[in-house]
């Protein structure tokens, strides 16, 4: 035993290779000590960790707020070409497009005992703040809605103001009949 134990502090720590049995034994008792006391993290690790966890946190939280509004448009795109849609099986059964406005949101477009549409779709927040808008005008007509953001590809060149305000907080994407 004596001879391993001073073999292994002999490895660790070669300065102390002259020294007793007792004075070795001494030696690896606050070696092992030390290394308890060294055991955790320091509260400044612990708070750069911390840091680093709510920075990054806070990105994702952005990304996923614009994922959701993305969503919103591609849901408000959906629903403009599903109305399209409607309309051009109205004129082809009644020889002209529906007169404006659009039915109320959640009513069904009929005529004549057809429905066209079951429901006209309603904004997907729902707020009157983003809404479906329908100009007929003759043999053509206009579909309008508000885009949250104002970066997708497919909105407007030009901003529909009398609808969309613009700006940084919505911006119109048009439809207009085939």
């Amino acid at each position: 035993m004596k001879f391993k134990l001073a073999r292994i502090i002999n490895i660790c720590h070669p300065e102390f290779i002259s020294g007793s049995y007792r004075q070795l034994k001494e030696m690896l008792k606050r070696v092992q000590h030390d290394k308890r006391k060294m055991k955790g993290f320091t509260l400044i690790e612990l708070l750069v960790v911390v840091a680093i966890i709510g920075i990054l946190s806070s990105f994702a939280f952005a990304n996923y707020a614009g994922a959701r509004s993305r969503a919103r448009d591609a849901q408000r795109k959906a629903d403009l070409r599903q109305l399209q849609s409607a309309f051009e099986l109205y004129r082809a059964d009644q020889g002209s497009y529906p007169s404006s406005p659009l039915p109320a949101c959640g009513s069904a477009l009929t005529s004549g005992g057809a429905t066209y549409i079951q429901k006209i779709p309603c904004d997907p927040q729902n707020t009157g703040k983003y809404i479906y808008s329908y100009i007929v005008s003759g043999s053509t007509y206009t579909l309008i809605s508000c885009l949250e953001n104002v970066n997708d590809s497919q909105k407007d060149t030009a901003n529909n103001a009398t609808y969309c305000n613009g700006g940084t907080t919505n911006w119109s994407y048009t439809l207009i009949n085939p």
